[in-house]
């Protein structure tokens, strides 16, 4: 399956729309991982847990997003976006991740 953020794919034509299709992932930071990006945030540099968490986020929403698109008989999304939001009580106890973009078939 292509998916791409531009609204066409060289050498391939849209033969026929599908819908809209999405890819939601929440995921909560706990105890553990505030710690630890509580060190970094200290002593400077990058947060590899927050990180870590971010990537299994988008790449598990971007999964649920193709294996939406696939159900509705389609082998590509096109203008995929990408969302990130903070949600939860002071604003940092879990992250969503949602992917969209429209399910097509390609010719």
């Amino acid at each position: 399956m292509i998916i791409t953020t531009t609204p066409t794919i060289e050498g391939k034509n849209v033969t026929g729309y599908r819908g809209i299709v999405f890819g939601e992932i929440i995921i909560g930071m706990n105890f553990l991982k505030d710690i630890a990006a509580g060190f970094t945030n200290f002593f400077g540099g990058r947060s590899s847990t927050y990180e870590k968490g971010l990537i299994e986020a988008r790449e598990g929403a971007l999964k649920e997003m193709q294996d939406r698109a696939v159900a509705l008989g389609a082998d590509g999304i096109i203008g995929v976006k990408i969302d990130y939001e903070v949600i939860g009580a002071n604003g940092n106890n879990m992250m969503m991740v949602i992917a969209s973009g429209t399910a097509v078939k390609l010719g």
